[in-house]
């Protein structure tokens, strides 16, 4: 029993999605594969399960740090793009010139 308001997706779908958004990302892409080939010890070197579990979590740090630092890239980008076409937000700063006391009041 499931909510009827959610459509399903079709799988052949999810995937032509994620092939697509892999594409746009093509370090997410590398992250995954090299998460896989430790999944599927491709390389034959890993004997215990601490081993591949370090070697996991090692991927998803550096796959973490790479996700966030492409959205602040992407955040930062955002925000000038608004600055720049939201120029009734952007005020000229014009500092006042104090050249001291005026002599009549000395």
């Amino acid at each position: 029993m499931g909510n009827h308001n959610t459509k399903e997706i079709p799988m052949s779908e999810k995937k032509v999605s994620l092939d697509k958004e892999l594409k746009n990302y093509p370090y997410l892409r590398s992250r995954f594969e090299a998460i896989l080939d430790i999944v599927g010890d491709k390389a034959g070197s890993i004997d215990r399960a601490d081993e591949a579990e370090q070697l996991l979590i090692d991927e998803i740090r550096q796959l973490g740090k790479e996700v966030l630092h492409d959205w602040a890239v992407g955040k930062e980008v955002e925000k000038v793009t608004e600055l720049i076409h939201d120029k009734g937000r952007i005020k000229n700063h014009i500092k006042k010139k104090f050249h001291g006391t005026p002599p009549s009041d000395r």
